[in-house]
């Protein structure tokens, strides 16, 4: 129990730390890299949970897609961040407001879960079997009681990737394409041509 305290405390320190500087960092790529080392300790504090699986998705899909984006995003784009840094106090009423708002909610979610601590659960969720892993068993659950579901958002998925396609192809003019039929039907014949090239001529 002293290692896993230990853990979680290093793992909630670092997160917290690198949350901050996600924000305070002056350089782009700088917050994207702390993005990173966020999700990382993250994860780390999911598996202390017992949630392996939430910890392996984090790292696969926000570690290795969505901050990789970020990075490459950041790096190709040429931002004027000082013309940026220029408006700030244009638009720092509004970000007080919001923040005000949220830093509310915030007091009263907490509030009102402490006052709930004593009261009695009506629906508690069952623990999966003994040698059963909490993978396993969200795997069971995804894959019968929520079958359709989980077809239908493939489907959907589907659907906005075909769209996505759509809408971003061109046919544009002097632009080579690949016809598959036409490399099919090549033949050597086609393919290779032969040069009767004389003693001292180049081709």
């Amino acid at each position: 129990m002293i290692v896993q305290a230990l853990a979680f405390y290093l793992f909630a320190a670092v997160l917290t730390a690198a949350a901050l500087m996600v924000v305070i960092a002056r350089n782009p790529v700088h917050s994207v890299l702390f993005l990173i080392l966020a999700f990382f300790n993250a994860a780390g504090l999911f598996v202390l949970l017992g949630a392996e699986f939430v910890a392996m998705i984090l790292v696969i899909v926000y570690v290795g897609a969505v901050a990789v984006l970020f990075m490459f995003v950041v790096m190709m784009l040429d931002i004027d961040f000082v013309e940026l840094r220029q408006g700030f106090l244009n638009y720092l009423p509004a970000g007080l407001l919001v923040g005000f708002v949220l830093v509310m909610e915030l007091i009263l979610v907490v509030g009102a879960g402490s006052m709930n601590a004593g009261a009695p659960q009506t629906a508690v969720p069952a623990a999966p079997p003994e040698g059963m892993t909490n993978t396993e068993a969200l795997g069971r659950i995804l894959y019968t009681d929520y079958a359709y579901l989980f077809q239908v958002a493939g489907l959907i998925l589907l659907a906005a990737m075909i769209g996505a396609i759509v809408l971003t192809l061109r046919a544009r003019e002097g632009v080579r394409r690949q016809v598959i039929a036409d490399q099919i039907a090549r033949t050597p014949a086609l393919g290779m041509e032969l040069k009767d090239v004389k003693p001292g001529q180049g081709i």
